[in-house]
């Protein structure tokens, strides 16, 4: 038997249920591991201490208590409380903190991205209108992705221009040597000559 076994098998043999040929192995290994008897003696020790004190009264008032809350018969719930037993979850402060969010930002989103809402009239469910209105909608629609295209390739181009000219700068900063920086036509008078 191994210590880990009789380990398992320290619990049986404390409340006395270990059958016979158990218990004539819990003991060989009691005796050989010195261990595993230590802790034999401290847990059946441990269980002695704790039959030998008192179990504590409860109070009177408390058995008092008990006794009222307990039902007389079998309650049978009403239709509200199993309503209310089905709502639970969703009456979480959490779950209608985050629900009231979710409302919030559809209203939101709608307001000002959503189509605009108006009474419907019988003119309205034509065919040629519903289909002047959905004509309408995707020319304009169209005609801003086409503008918004046009801005961004304007703005692209400008960028690639002026990224050009700074480059093209630098070159000529690092091909023009020193001597080169002077501008054309003026010289710097050395000293002691005269310029005329």
């Amino acid at each position: 038997m191994t210590c880990a076994e009789f380990e398992v098998l320290l619990c049986d043999y404390v409340d006395g249920s270990l059958d016979a040929e158990r218990l004539e192995g819990f003991g060989e290994h009691r005796e050989s591991c010195v261990s595993c008897a230590q802790f034999a003696e401290d847990v059946t020790g441990a269980v002695q201490f704790l039959k030998r004190v008192e179990a504590p009264e409860p109070p009177a008032a408390l058995l008092t208590k008990i006794a009222f809350e307990i039902p007389s018969g079998g309650v049978r719930k009403g239709w509200r409380a199993s309503v209310l037993g089905w709502l639970q979850p969703v009456l979480q402060p959490r779950f209608a903190m985050g629900m009231a969010m979710t409302i919030l930002s559809f209203s939101m989103l709608g307001r000002f991205a959503g189509p605009e809402i108006r009474q419907l009239r019988a003119s309205d469910l034509q065919p040629a209108a519903i289909w002047s209105t959905v004509d309408n909608r995707v020319h304009r629609t169209w005609e801003r992705a086409v503008k918004y295209y046009d801005n961004l390739r304007l703005v692209y181009e400008v960028q690639t221009r002026l990224q050009e000219w700074t480059r093209q700068e630098e070159e000529d900063r690092k091909g023009r040597g020193p001597e080169d920086s002077k501008a054309p036509g003026k010289e710097i008078p050395e000293a002691g000559k005269e310029t005329k």
